[in-house]
């Protein structure tokens, strides 16, 4: 069937000729509108009729009975038939409005029709080993995709894709590649990878190279990253966030954020390639993990949430249902997927004897009773607040460079770090147990990074000052109480907004004005009490997806039962989603990825693969192309009908993407 919208828009006769039957002698003929032989019938319709007449209608019916005469033209695009053709097909609330900046209500139906992504253009075959991640440049012309067999491939984003840089990360002893990002100009992309070591190290590093255009790519610095599932990212357009890791008692740790330049290439000593950055406290063998930045140009001081309603210790002691510290996931790394880092070695390196009488509700009965409560609805649910507030673009791209590219004075010591520009840190964290359950929030103010480093006192002046303190019998401090945070809390950075979502966090995505954060969790039992850090909750099989405002740093939305997952708490790895202005799309477990429209919430398709599909992509300059990754090895390139029509893209055997809707209407 062609577009409807060029259906719509065809050429409309001034006669009408109806066809009640296939029969030549049945053949009834209305020579034009004022006719009163028998055809002149259908005028005498009320205009109520022939519109419930047409709501009886398929979609196709519809738009070729809007062909024949002018007024069938008009009631084949009422607004109202529309509506409801739109809420019944794709089961949505009759309440929710239109989308903001929508035409009508038929332009959505096409939209979430063939505008969608779904058909396969490509299915690339670089890899040979499992495929764990995938992500875009800002300008939509590359991709890049992550693999255990030790590679990163830089793809060309236009049809047909082609590969355009490789790197095999195992000459510096990676074990493979798991995450990807380029910066804000593109230029440089960063790697985050896993050593090869013992089964249960957490060690990995960060690679920048540049992709620039040019004919290779080049390696411009390596940075060591721990846990490896913080992943890295990009603080600004030529510094790159990494992390480290240092236990302080048992299952006390401290995860220390280090500011780093991407070019490592200087002149002299004295000038500094990295600067510590935030300095954050640990309980419970938890750690930061999957860091992200949010630039927030809306933020002020007049609209800080983090003024009007400010997190302080008391939440890290006693945590509520919505407000915790966060924490790091640490898990095996398993055959397939992405696999978070520590669990085992953290059960088998502490011996803790935990009291056998106290109860513990872990039991496998208690798990799929709990899973059996759950709904099936597969729709993000949000609060009215959303749809009021939504406009798709509020806060572009676009505006965020303008904003980056204003000429700042830039000081003699320290470097430009874009302070004008408000920005959140994000990642998952934890406080209960070792898996990340809470998403962690702070506030980033006024970043220095100095050009020069402090060469500090002279060896003769410490020798002085030692033997000064020695004279005064001014001993170095006793190791102070670790497991106590009052009494050690001056010595870290406070997380200024913990947000607790009762179960296992395995993925988050920033909307494109990073005005919302999309979880994709796996949840554990409802009233769950935890009495051993290092045993936690089971968790279910089905993945929800939260919704976060961090305009007010509350959740406005979520989707139960969404899409699948099977593997237990000590084995979970990361599911990567992607957030678009119109979509929302996820990997999942059991071989397919899942599309959502973000405005209605509705789920509308899903993209077969043949084992976990782990990370999924949109073009951010095009809404109809989305990449997928999976451990089938493959990475698969899925575009809008009315793209691949474009591009000649045969559509007739399309029979790896689903639409999740009745197609009774088509």
């Amino acid at each position: 069937m062609d577009s409807m919208e060029s259906a719509a828009t065809a050429n409309i006769p001034k006669k009408l000729k109806i066809y009640v039957n296939k029969s030549e002698s049945d053949k009834v003929h209305v020579k034009d509108d004022d006719d009163d032989n028998a055809g002149g019938l259908w005028w005498t319709l009320p205009q109520l009729v022939l519109t419930e007449i047409f709501w009886l209608l398929s979609v196709k019916d519809i738009l070729n009975a809007g062909l024949t005469c002018r007024r069938w033209y008009e009631i084949a695009n009422d607004e109202y038939l529309w509506k409801r053709k739109f809420h019944r097909h794709f089961k949505t609330d009759p309440c929710i409005a239109l989308k903001p900046g929508a035409i009508s209500w038929k332009s959505e139906y096409e939209r979430l029709t063939f505008g969608i992504p779904f058909v396969q253009s490509q299915c690339l075959k670089g890899h040979v080993h499992q495929v764990l991640h995938v992500s875009f440049s800002h300008n939509g012309e590359m991709f890049s995709t992550c693999s255990k067999d030790g590679y990163v491939i830089i793809w060309n984003a236009g049809h047909p894709c082609t590969e355009k840089y490789s790197q095999n990360m195992k000459k510096f002893n990676w074990k493979y590649t798991q995450y990807s990002q380029f910066n804000q100009s593109d230029s440089l992309l960063l790697v985050s990878g896993v050593h090869f070591g013992s089964p249960h190290s957490t060690s990995g590093e960060i690679a920048v190279f540049t992709v620039d255009g040019k004919v290779e790519s080049h390696l411009r610095c390596r940075v060591i990253n721990r846990p490896y599932d913080i992943f890295g990212t990009w603080f600004s357009d030529q510094y790159l966030i990494s992390g480290d890791l240092h236990w302080l008692a048992q299952m006390v740790s401290t995860s220390i954020l280090w500011l780093n330049k991407a070019n490592q290439e200087v002149d002299s000593e004295h000038v500094p390639i990295m600067n510590q950055l935030y300095k954050f406290y640990n309980r419970n063998a938890s750690s930061v993990r999957a860091i992200m930045m949010a630039k927030c140009p809306w933020l002020d001081e007049s609209n800080d949430p983090l003024i009007m309603a400010n997190t302080s210790d008391e939440i890290l002691e006693s945590p509520s249902d919505d407000i915790e510290m966060s924490e790091h996931s640490l898990t095996v790394q398993n055959s397939v997927g992405n696999p978070l880092s520590h669990s085992a070695s953290l059960r088998r390196a502490f011996h803790i004897s935990f009291d056998d009488s106290t109860p513990s509700t872990s039991n496998a009965s208690l798990s799929l009773n709990w899973s059996l409560q759950r709904s099936n609805d597969s729709t993000i649910h949000y609060l009215d607040e959303y749809r009021r507030e939504f406009t798709g673009d509020s806060v572009s791209d676009e505006s965020i460079d303008e904003e980056e590219d204003e000429p700042m004075d830039a000081s003699d010591e320290y470097d430009d770090m874009e302070n004008s520009i408000p920005k959140y840190l994000i990642f998952s964290t934890g406080s209960k147990t070792y898996t990340p359950h809470q998403i962690g929030i702070k506030r980033i103010r006024n970043i220095t990074f100095p050009k020069k480093l402090d060469p500090g006192p002279s060896l003769k002046e410490r020798i002085a000052a030692k033997k000064a303190a020695e004279q005064q019998n001014q001993f170095r401090d006793p190791d102070p109480d670790w497991w106590d945070y009052e009494a050690v809390a001056d010595r870290f950075d406070k997380v200024d907004k913990v947000i607790d979502l009762h179960g296992h966090i395995i993925g988050m995505a920033l909307s494109p004005d990073h005005r919302y954060l999309y979880v994709n969790t796996r949840p554990w039992p409802k009233n769950y009490i935890i009495t051993n850090p290092l045993e936690p909750p089971p968790i279910a099989q089905e993945i929800d997806i939260h919704v976060i405002d961090l305009m007010t740093l509350k959740r406005i939305g979520n989707m139960l039962r969404a899409h699948k997952a099977y593997t237990p708490s000590t084995e979970c790895f990361f599911i990567f989603l992607d957030v678009c202005d119109d979509y929302v799309a996820s990997g999942a477990e059991d071989m397919h990825a899942y599309l959502w429209d973000r405005y209605y919430g509705i789920s509308l398709a899903k993209y077969k693969h043949t084992d976990v599909v782990n990370s999924v992509a949109f073009n951010p300059k095009d809404n109809e192309m989305l990449v997928t990754t999976s451990d089938d090895f493959t990475i698969k390139i899925w575009r809008s009908r009315a793209k691949a029509k474009q591009m000649n893209v045969d559509a007739s055997n399309n029979s790896e993407a689903f639409y999740l809707k009745n197609s009774e209407d088509k």
